[in-house]
């Protein structure tokens, strides 16, 4: 397991796949601002990619991020898009709704961050967002990741096209940051 100051990231557990699809993925709002496309519904004991982790996919780490004080799944980590020619990937998670607004988010940042600097030897990660997620926009920030640019009207999310806004964090960038 990984571990950060509040969260860890471990395997995911066949008995977080209810919890997720009923708390994340059968939300139809939450769902459609996190998915690239459109919300469908899952069939129960479906092998949905986003739940059911495919350990030997490459390009693609999953993870189930849990509270170390109780061991409780607060939601899931993500680096995906893992390119190992230029050594860059993307990162993404979410978060229950009753884990949010805890400063979990940031600490899944950082602990994603050491897994893509230390662990797999990245140079770049990103971070695409909604321009009006703050909380995320929040935690990448406060990892150090710089703002790059904002794709307009690029999303469609419930009826209505949204902003997208590139974040990047280079490992040197990181490395100054890391507290000793």
């Amino acid at each position: 397991m990984l571990k950060g100051e509040k969260i860890g990231l471990r395997a995911r557990h066949d008995d977080d796949i209810p919890v997720l699809r009923a708390e994340l993925y059968d939300d139809v709002v939450n769902a459609s601002r996190a998915e690239g496309g459109p919300w469908r519904p899952i069939t129960p004991g479906s092998k949905d990619p986003r739940l059911v982790v495919d350990d030997q996919a490459q390009g693609l780490v999953q993870f189930s991020a849990i509270e170390l004080a109780g061991g409780t799944l607060v939601g899931t980590a993500t680096l995906w898009g893992i390119d190992n020619h230029s050594r860059s990937a993307h990162i993404g998670l979410g978060l229950l709704p009753s884990s949010r607004g805890k400063g979990y988010g940031t600490d899944v940042v950082a602990v994603l961050c050491h897994y893509g600097f230390i662990v797999r030897g990245l140079q770049r990660l990103q971070i695409e967002t909604l321009a009006d997620n703050t909380a995320m926009l929040r935690s990448a920030e406060r990892n150090g990741f710089v703002r790059e640019g904002v794709l307009r009207s690029s999303a469609w999310v419930m009826g209505e096209f949204l902003d997208e806004v590139i974040l990047g964090l280079l490992a040197e960038e990181w490395k100054q940051g890391v507290k000793n």
